[in-house]
């Protein structure tokens, strides 16, 4: 089930898709479940080394993608389908997307910053 709120505010997301989560720190018995995010519908998306259109594009994820969010930082200024947003999303060691083409619900910071 998909509920589609106004603007940035979109979407409770239902599916296997959206309930997938990754163990993470040293040892089994320290995990976290992460959440993962759509891109926004019709788009393929740059991933980027860096939070900026400067930075070398690593890999180009394909329509109708789910990503997670490990960190958010700022970085460049990009205008997207979900509005215009300094916020970049660490989608795994190195790997940034622009927050503007993450459905994430929310117009600001929805994991840590990046150290």
């Amino acid at each position: 089930m998909m509920k589609i709120l106004s603007g940035r505010r979109a979407a409770v997301v239902g599916g296997a898709a959206a309930a997938l989560a990754l163990v993470v720190g040293a040892s089994s018995e320290a995990s976290a479940a992460v959440r993962y995010y759509a891109i926004a519908p019709g788009y393929s998306v740059n991933v980027r080394s860096g939070p900026s259109t400067n930075y070398s594009i690593i890999r180009v994820l394909p329509v109708g993608s789910y990503v997670p969010i490990f960190c958010q930082r700022p970085g460049e200024t990009i205008t997207g389908p979900y509005g215009t947003t300094n916020i970049w999303d660490n989608i795994a060691n190195g790997e940034y997307v622009s927050d503007a083409y993450v459905n994430t619900g929310s117009d600001g910071y929805v994991a840590p910053r990046c150290s």
